[in-house]
């Protein structure tokens, strides 16, 4: 289904893309876009109910590329380190432990999965992140230790909210 909110998830695709110029002002501008499109796709879609459920497959699938791509970009030119990544997807290691505990107890194709707070809090600290490292802004790496807190703090979260599953 084609709706305004999945065509505001769908421009982070090309958003990502443009962090492959090394231009201060096009990084920032595209992280700064990246995440008013990330809050205004589900804002509209909910104010004037067109979610759907391609939405809501897009919205978390194309913040994922964005970040992805630009942890890859930020990697590649020696930006992060190898730890400050694997800090920084410690939530989608999460995302995906918890999908395979699904699997294994035989739940996953009836798990209702919906947003999380400690995802929402992740994605908004990374583009925080990503802002300061294009304005060449340095980022402690101790500050990365709290991705890893929040990849925890999402595992439980959806554990103990494991009863959203409907048979």
């Amino acid at each position: 289904m084609v709706t305004i909110p999945n065509i505001i998830s769908i421009l982070r695709v090309p958003l990502a893309l443009l962090f492959l110029k090394q231009d201060i002002l096009i990084r920032a501008t595209a992280i700064v876009l990246a995440m008013v499109s990330d809050g205004l796709d589900g804002f509209l879609a909910r104010r004037y109910q067109l979610s759907s459920r391609l939405g809501t497959l897009l919205d978390p699938l194309t913040d994922r590329f964005f970040i992805f791509f630009v942890i890859t970009v930020l990697f590649s030119e020696g930006r992060i380190t190898n730890w400050e990544v694997g800090a920084l997807v410690c939530r989608d290691v999460s995302l995906m432990l918890f999908g395979c505990y699904l699997a294994v107890m035989g739940r996953l194709k009836n798990y209702q999965f919906r947003a999380i707070w400690c995802g929402k809090a992740t994605t908004f600290l990374q583009f925080i992140n990503f802002l300061a490292l294009a304005l060449h802004i340095p980022v402690p790496s101790y500050l990365y230790g709290v991705y890893l807190i929040l990849g925890v703090l999402a595992f439980a979260e959806l554990y103990l909210s494991k009863e959203v599953v409907t048979s």
